[in-house]
């Protein structure tokens, strides 16, 4: 059962400038984070929008937004084909967790100047969405 989806939309230009960029990479985005972004060359501003707007998508899954935690325990990852993913850690992984959330998924694309993601939160074995239903 879905128990969360999320989306945001983020403009590339905001990350166009290197020394903002920079700023910006070491307060919200995790080492992991920062050393895929900074190998992406040209690619860099375009790809560190899709990764901010990911963290924002999936705090709203949650249903929160970035209450109760921080962007760094959102992390966005890829794998070896280039699919990205989440890994979650504190307050953001338990409340994950009190969801039943046990399946992430994340779609990233930019063009035009912007860059979106879109996030949905799936926990199996579950009836119905206890706050919306009784």
């Amino acid at each position: 059962m879905i128990v969360g989806i999320g989306t945001d939309i983020c403009s590339i230009k905001r990350f166009e400038d290197e020394e903002k960029r920079n700023a910006l990479l070491a307060r919200f985005y995790t080492e992991d984070e920062r050393a895929y972004i900074e190998g992406r060359g040209k690619g860099a501003a375009a790809s560190a929008a899709a990764v901010f707007a990911a963290k924002e998508a999936c705090a709203k899954a949650l249903g929160t937004g970035f209450s109760g935690f921080g962007p760094l325990e959102i992390e966005v990852l890829h794998n070896e084909n280039g699919m990205p993913g989440y890994k979650l850690t504190g307050e953001a992984n338990m409340l994950a967790r009190r969801k039943g959330v046990d399946r992430m998924y994340l779609s990233l694309s930019h063009d035009g100047g912007l860059a979106v993601a879109f996030a949905v939160l799936e926990a199996r074995g579950t009836t119905g969405n206890d706050l919306f239903w009784e």
